[in-house]
């Protein structure tokens, strides 16, 4: 039976807990920050799930509820940042009449995905230990590699249907405009050449290399 003290009331008092601060999404996210940061400091082979947890701050428990092991947060890590791109392309790039600045606008968001840090960061550990572990050079060609030039052909396919542009195999064609655009400043990054370009360096590629293709597929 409930004691009561003086100056209470017969009111059964509830433990505080601990209120959930954030979402399952937003706990997500912090731990896929830090898994980058985590692979890109020590490597595949060497990053742990409990290392992972510690740097995101959460337990062990929380983080396998919510990505099951080391393989699927390197895709998460993957998928991320391509489900932003895909959404971009999609809801943004596809819109207007303006083919030349609409291909500019794709381009300078494929930009700032693949001319970055943390990504080319990735692309080094990959290559490094895709021998050890094949599986991890597997997920970043599909991943990565394919769906980001699938994404890009099937905007083009749209321009070409609407007449706009004239094209013949659209994901063969992707690969060929994403090559122009990124390969050069990427391996310059990766090799330790320079610097990974600005904004506006990536926007001033942008403009070049759409102008230079539509060029190229004109009606």
């Amino acid at each position: 039976m409930a004691i009561t003290r003086p100056g209470e009331t017969g009111r059964v008092r509830r433990g505080r807990g601990r209120p959930q601060v954030r979402s399952d999404d937003e706990t997500r996210a912090v731990i896929i920050a830090a898994a980058r940061e985590e692979f890109d400091t020590s490597g595949y082979a060497s990053t742990s799930m409990e290392s992972v947890a510690r740097g995101a701050g959460v337990s062990t428990k929380t983080l396998y509820r919510l990505i099951p092991n080391k393989a699927a947060l390197f895709e998460a890590i993957i998928t991320d940042g391509l489900d932003q791109f895909t959404a971009r392309i999609r809801l943004r790039a596809c819109d207007g009449s303006d083919i030349e600045a609409a291909l500019t606008e794709a381009l300078v968001i494929f930009g700032e995905l693949v001319l970055d840090d943390t990504v080319i960061a990735l692309q080094r550990m990959v290559l490094s230990e895709s021998e050890q572990f094949p599986e991890i050079a597997e997920t970043f060609y599909n991943k990565a590699i394919k769906r980001t030039e699938n994404t890009l052909a099937g905007w083009l396919k749209t321009q070409a249907e609407r007449g706009r542009i004239e094209i013949g195999n659209a994901a063969e064609t992707a690969g060929m405009l994403l090559g122009m655009f990124a390969f050069q400043p990427q391996r310059a990054a990766m090799f330790g050449h320079a610097a990974v370009p600005g904004h506006k360096e990536i926007e001033r590629r942008a403009r070049t290399v759409a102008r230079l293709f539509l060029k190229g597929c004109a009606r």
